[in-house]
């Protein structure tokens, strides 16, 4: 795993990429985010739902790297906070800052930075460093959201209304990405980007 700043797979698949480029891909990341908001299953044992939320701020991370990743989440809270229904269940509003699911939402563009950070450092060459990348990321959510949850739930039942619910998720998706993204390096070191 090198120390140093390495080429994300956007980098690799778009090597000319001016200003413009950059930009749609992180309006582009944001817009995926949405539209990742839409799945939601309400949990009737907690005021936060399951989403695919969290697949998409990590994906973005990982794809774009730690600064496009981060400004694609912000651009993405922006947008809901600016009353595009963008958020899970068509929510919108400032006031979705304020509600059970704002730890999580705010924690959105650190998560992508850190899922970033390491993709730069190549852990998304390898099956195990990219599952670590992604667990990470999404830890970083999920002790965000239960540290602002506590002010809807009681302490006693935040792990289980906060936490539990999103592990086996949070499992699956860091091994869905740990398997693509090796797979995908590979593809494009055989020169499938052109």
């Amino acid at each position: 795993m090198s120390a140093t700043r390495t080429l994300t797979l956007a980098d690799v698949a778009l090597p000319r990429a001016g200003a413009l480029h950059q930009a749609l891909l992180i309006v582009g990341a944001s817009l995926l985010t949405a539209v990742a908001a839409r799945i939601a299953v309400p949990l009737p044992w907690s005021p936060v739902p399951l989403t695919g939320q969290t697949f998409a701020v990590l994906l973005t991370g990982a794809v774009l790297g730690a600064r496009r990743g981060l400004a694609a989440q912000l651009l993405y809270l922006a947008q809901g906070a600016a009353g595009l229904p963008v958020f899970a269940g068509g929510l919108s509003g400032v006031a979705a800052f304020a509600g059970p699911s704002a730890g999580y939402l705010l924690a959105f563009p650190l998560g992508a930075a850190v899922t970033g950070f390491l993709a730069e450092r190549s852990w998304d060459r390898r099956f195990g460093t990219m599952f670590v990348a992604m667990l990470l990321g999404g830890g970083v959510i999920l002790a965000s959201g239960i540290a602002l949850l506590v002010r809807f739930v009681p302490g006693q039942a935040l792990l289980a209304q906060g936490l539990l619910p999103f592990v086996p998720g949070e499992l699956v998706k860091s091994a869905l990405a740990a398997l693509a993204f090796p797979v995908a390096w590979r593809w494009l070191d055989r020169g499938g980007s052109g």
